[in-house]
């Protein structure tokens, strides 16, 4: 597996490294020992979602989870294309506001790791999209949250205009 510092402090994209041959290709996706050297985060995972959005220029998020339950995921998009979106919402943050996206999808097996204290959300960018997350944390919807993905302050730019959402996602409160 190959980390890819983002030039936001403990976000990484992870690239894996496929073993080839006539058969196919063989590829970790992930290893703790490899993520705690080169990220120094101990990540357990206590939870793995995977979803199916059906239609291309759909925004699922902007998500996350408040303590004492925040938590590390690393996404994946399976089948399709997404723009995956993560944001740094830690207050005490120096990239406090800001965010990096990055394509995910079935060709470049790209994956995105995001720590705790980001909100996330992707796009879809074909119809048929699967993504897969591991999570460092159980579920709690007393403690799942959100911030809008239109935001003006953190100014997202999305690539698709006119996003299909759903009625929760379209009322994340703002930032600010």
């Amino acid at each position: 597996m190959i980390f890819h510092k983002t030039k936001i402090k403990d976000l990484y994209i992870i690239e894996p490294e496929p073993h080839k041959d006539e058969r196919g290709d063989f590829a970790r996706t992930f290893c703790k020992d490899e993520i705690l050297r080169a990220t120094g985060i101990n990540f357990d995972i206590k939870q793995i979602n995977q979803s199916l959005t059906l239609k291309r220029g759909t925004i699922r998020g902007m998500h996350f989870q408040k303590e004492p339950k925040s938590e590390d995921k690393i996404v994946q998009c399976l089948k399709g294309k997404i723009y995956d979106v993560a944001v740094d919402i830690r207050k005490n943050s120096k990239t406090y506001g800001q965010w990096v996206a990055e394509e995910l999808g079935e060709e470049n097996k790209k994956m995105f790791f995001i720590p705790k204290g980001f909100a996330h959300g992707f796009q879809t960018l074909a119809e048929n999209c699967e993504v897969q997350y591991f999570m460092s944390e159980f579920y709690d919807q007393k403690l799942s949250s959100g911030v809008r993905f239109d935001d003006k302050f953190l100014n997202i730019i999305w690539p698709i205009k006119n996003p299909i959402l759903s009625k929760g996602d379209k009322n994340w409160p703002l930032v600010k």
